[in-house]
């Protein structure tokens, strides 16, 4: 296996992060990997802590090439550019050593704790629980005990203002957060789930390489404990005010992935380029970004509507193959922070919230088990029975949208899962274009 073209035996980690996925090793680790090409960043590689069992399966995985693994950027064209990432040190999973994981982040070498821990896991756990909740707060107290400086907690997960999102279920949960501090970001690369045809196809030597699409964001608010890497080096935004990149992002490319994923499986398709080539669904998506538009701010030296040309691109990528099912995962995670939001500004300000209407329809429909076809529909939720009997019995919004009450919504949502039901997907859209 090829190598970085740096001396991966001198550095050391000086950034822990949890939850190591695909995602993270496309965006964060690629970003550190970039900046160890450039030299001077030796004290800021990462160790990857795993807090769930499973996560040992990623630990095999990059251990058995001492870290190593590649990335593969696929184009619209077919063309894959390959690199050796090698920010990543090494992998430990918590529950097979809970005191040597505290150990990884009381380290003084240890100056960020970042996080991709998906949008459903900054509820508050109980103290019983092996969480990334509990390994912070217990390093945190370790490290005060040893009179060693807080670390910056940074928080990649796609939640409007993610820092202060971890920052309060931090205090919920009762960790003494004096001298942290939790810089908000916006993170942004369309990283599906590596498939064998993935692995024939790169004929790589490590047993989980990972793909991405060329398109990569990073914004991230400059406010660190024991400093930062020079991240604006290697193309991230750094910035005093991240909200109107982080709303731009969940609004416009996060909830446009919910718009055209129920939708879309329900009218017959797998993959999130087959829905963005069709004509019909392109118009639907281009007038829910338009409903959606109203509730941004300014975003400094971005052109939205050349942003949302990009996402219509970006999702017809052929050579991505980003599944459906991924889009359509954990929505009573997602919905509640990328749209519910919108729908209650615009309720708010008298406007339209019809097509936001159709996406909370689609999903009710989609989460009845069974699509157009008569076939079941396999729903990924952590919430999965809740949410499924919500839908099947016709309290989907007295149960997941109890903070929605007005009518005009509620209308708007109920013509159109009648539409659904009466005409299907493609039908219903066609008669709204």
């Amino acid at each position: 296996m090829l190598r970085p073209p740096y001396d991966r035996s001198a550095l050391t980690a000086g950034i822990v992060h949890l939850g190591v996925g695909g995602f993270h090793r496309a965006h964060q680790a690629a970003y550190v990997d970039a900046l160890l090409q450039r030299g001077d960043h030796d004290s800021w590689a990462i160790h990857g802590v795993g807090v769930l069992p499973a996560d040992a399966r990623m630990r095999d995985a990059l251990q058995a090439h001492d870290g190593l693994y590649t990335l593969a950027v696929k184009h619209p064209d077919g063309t894959v550019e390959r690199q050796v990432v090698g920010s990543v040190l090494g992998m430990s999973v918590a529950p097979e050593d809970v005191e040597a994981a505290v150990e990884r982040l009381a380290d003084p070498a240890t100056r960020i704790v970042s996080l991709t821990v998906t949008e459903g896991g900054y509820a508050v756990p109980s103290r019983d629980e092996l969480t990334w909740f509990r390994l912070v707060a217990d390093s945190l107290a370790l490290r005060r005990r040893r009179g060693i400086p807080a670390y910056t907690v940074m928080s990649c997960d796609n939640i409007l203002g993610n820092g202060h999102v971890a920052r309060r279920a931090l205090e919920d949960y009762g960790a003494d957060l004096d001298g942290v501090r939790f810089p908000s970001s916006m993170v942004d690369r369309i990283t599906p789930v590596t498939t064998d045809e993935d692995r024939a196809l790169l004929q790589a030597p490590d047993p989980w390489p990972v793909v991405c699409e060329p398109w990569t964001q990073w914004v991230l608010e400059d406010d660190f404990a024991l400093g930062r890497p020079a991240f604006e080096d290697v193309g991230v935004q750094v910035v005093a005010d991240v909200e109107p990149y982080e709303l731009m992002k969940l609004r416009l490319l996060n909830g446009s992935h919910q718009a055209v994923a129920y939708l879309g499986h329900l009218a017959g398709y797998r993959y999130a380029h087959e829905v963005c080539s069709d004509p019909l669904f392109v118009g639907f998506l281009q007038r829910f970004m338009a409903e959606v538009v109203p509730t941004l701010r300014p975003v400094p030296g971005i052109d939205l509507d050349g942003y949302q040309r990009s996402l219509i691109e970006r999702f017809a990528n052929p050579a991505i193959r980003d599944t459906l099912a991924r889009l359509c995962a954990e929505s009573s995670a997602r919905i509640p922070n990328w749209l519910s939001p919108v729908i209650r500004e615009l309720l708010d300000a008298g406007r339209p919230v019809d097509e936001l209407a159709l996406v909370v329809a689609s999903w009710a429909r989609y989460a009845e088990g069974v699509d157009e076809q008569g076939r079941p529909i396999d729903v990924v939720d952590a919430q999965k029975e809740r949410v499924m009997a919500a839908a099947r019995e016709g309290r989907f919004l007295d149960e997941l949208f109890s903070e929605l009450p007005e009518t005009r919504f509620r209308d708007a949502v109920g013509r159109a899962l009648e539409q659904l039901h009466e005409l299907g997907a493609r039908a219903t859209l066609s008669a709204r274009a």
